[in-house]
């Protein structure tokens, strides 16, 4: 087989394994639920660093399916062992003891709020606007997708002012 040969057998698998992903998350989309998660950004120390956003999820704490008060929770220094599930459109956990899989922060405010344990990282074009700048005066929010197994995959971002979201145009 000559090199140019090689070269275009390469070419050829490579791009079926980038297709196959993209098909992979296109069905995803489509068969798993979609929710709104109010986010605040957490920076890493990593390496290797990109035009991205990593965003840790803001969830409300659902303890209806719990046998003990939320103040209750049993934790593992302070992580509560829960599952993330959408609710009327929005991203919930599950805090439910008897619940496993993601780790869930206890936020300190009145409410009962948590934060995924796991941050899920939103990638921007090279000259992307900064999305914080274009939230300034109202919350921002990510649509993300619910797979069975493994963090959120954020979507689309928005900004929410009262109660309508207007989704980022981020080119």
């Amino acid at each position: 087989m000559s090199v140019s040969r090689k070269g275009i057998v390469l070419a050829a698998l490579q791009l079926a394994i980038v297709v196959s992903l993209a098909a992979k998350y296109t069905i995803d989309r489509a068969r798993f639920p979609r929710a709104w998660a109010r986010v605040r950004t957490y920076d890493p120390d990593l390496p290797i660093r990109g035009r991205y956003l990593s965003l840790q999820l803001l969830v409300a704490c659902d303890t209806t399916g719990a046998a003990i008060s939320p103040d209750g929770l049993v934790t593992r220094n302070g992580w509560i062992p829960g599952k993330p599930r959408v609710v009327n459109g929005q991203l919930v956990a599950d805090c439910s003891p008897s619940q496993a899989g993601a780790l869930i922060k206890r936020e300190l405010t009145g409410q009962i709020t948590a934060t995924l344990n796991e941050p899920v990282l939103f990638f921007l074009p090279e000259h992307a606007q900064d999305p914080w700048k274009q939230a300034r005066d109202g919350e921002l929010w990510v649509e993300v997708t619910l797979p069975k197994k493994g963090p959120p995959r954020p979507i689309r971002l928005a900004v929410k002012k009262g109660g309508t979201f207007t989704p980022l145009e981020i080119k």
